[in-house]
Formats: structure tokens, sequence, C-alpha cells
């Protein structure tokens, strides 16, 4: 429980499913030292709710309907670059991690911890602290240990883009690159991934866990 006297941590959600957030605030609730002081579930309300309550954590998804939880964790930091956002997803891929560790999220956990992990994981968070699930910390060191043969987060992108279809003209325009810039990425995935065509890219990283 907390302490007389003692301010509790608080926490805004940021997720589109009303469900996870009823559950998430009873959860931390329970803890007695954690206060949820509003949630959201798109990028437009959540940024109107952090503005007001300017919580110590921002617990953040990142899928958000038609939002992308990165993005609005790069405007979040870009207004109060002190913020606290936690990344709570269902996603582990190398893609995902990278771009929320990138853009400045202070932590990264999955959806399958247990209640007492996130829990510490928040109070940690809003202390200052770094906080990373066990499958991402491995992601994340195996990407150092052996940065020669890991794609790079440019290439990352550019392979996510080709996984939704996209061809490299739209892929440059999305990415503010040029075509030839895009076709020089993608020589350089298929060769660490060896393989040789779009498709088998998108196939062999999305069985390596690299993107969605």
């Amino acid at each position: 429980m907390t302490t007389p006297g003692a301010r509790p941590t608080t926490v805004v959600l940021v997720d589109d499913h009303p469900v996870v957030r009823a559950g998430l605030t009873a959860l931390l609730r329970t803890t007695g030292t954690i206060e949820v002081v509003g949630e959201a579930s798109d990028a437009a309300s959540a940024l109107r709710l952090v503005e007001a309550r300017e919580p110590d954590v921002i617990l953040m998804d990142l899928q958000l309907g038609a939002d992308d939880g990165v993005e609005l964790t790069v405007e979040l930091l870009r207004r109060r670059p002190q913020r606290r956002v936690l990344i709570l997803t269902t996603y582990d891929t190398d893609a995902d991690i990278v771009r929320a560790i990138e853009a400045g999220a202070c932590g990264y956990l999955l959806k399958d911890a247990d209640p007492a992990t996130l829990a510490a994981s928040v109070e940690a968070a809003a202390r200052g602290e770094t906080v990373l699930a066990p499958v991402v910390a491995q992601r994340l060191a195996r990407r150092v240990s052996r940065p020669p043969t890991e794609l790079t987060a440019r290439e990352l992108d550019v392979l996510v883009l080709v996984g939704r279809g996209l061809a490299n003209r739209q892929i440059a325009k999305q990415l503010f690159v040029s075509e030839a810039t895009v076709k020089t990425h993608l020589v350089h995935v298929f060769e660490k991934l060896g393989v040789d065509s779009r498709t088998a890219a998108v196939a062999t990283a999305r069985e390596r866990g690299l993107i969605r």
C-alpha cells in the first residue's frame, strides 16, 4: 500500500481496446501505489490527455486502430522529452522493438507479462529506469553482438513496407528517400537474409521474427 502522505505513481493508458484498458486499470489499482489518471484509445485523445494530466508514465500500445503508437511516442517526446513512455504490446518483432526504442520509449513489455512484473515495471519506469521484457532484451543483445548480419533499422523499415505490398516508388515516398536508396537497402536485405526475391525476404523475415 501507499505510504501515508506518499504520492502514487500516475499512469495514462493508451490502448484501443476498452476491455484491455479496464483490465489494466483494475490490475494497477490493486497495487495501492499506482493510480490510472486517464485512458485514451487514439493518438488525438492521448495527446490531449497527457498534456492535461502529465502522468509519471504513459503505458502505450503499438497498434491504436488507424494510429501508430511509435509515431505517437515520437510526438509526445518531441513536446516534452522527459516523459516516460512504456510500450505494452503483443508484438515482439525486431522491427517493432527497434522502432520503439529509437523513438525514445523507456521500455518495452509484452502483454503476457504477469501482473507483479507489470506493476514493478511501471514503478521502475517512473524512477527513470529502462524496462525490457526478457525476450526483448535478448533480441537487442543479439543485434549488438552480431551487427554485420543484423538488418539495420532502415532496412527493417523497407522490409516492413515490402511486406505490405508497396512498390519501391511507394516505399521511397513514404520513407522520404530516393528509389535508388530503397533498391540499395533491398540488396543488403537480400544478402543478409540469403534470399533472392522480395517474397522470400518477407517470408524469411517473418519466420525469424524480424517483422510481423
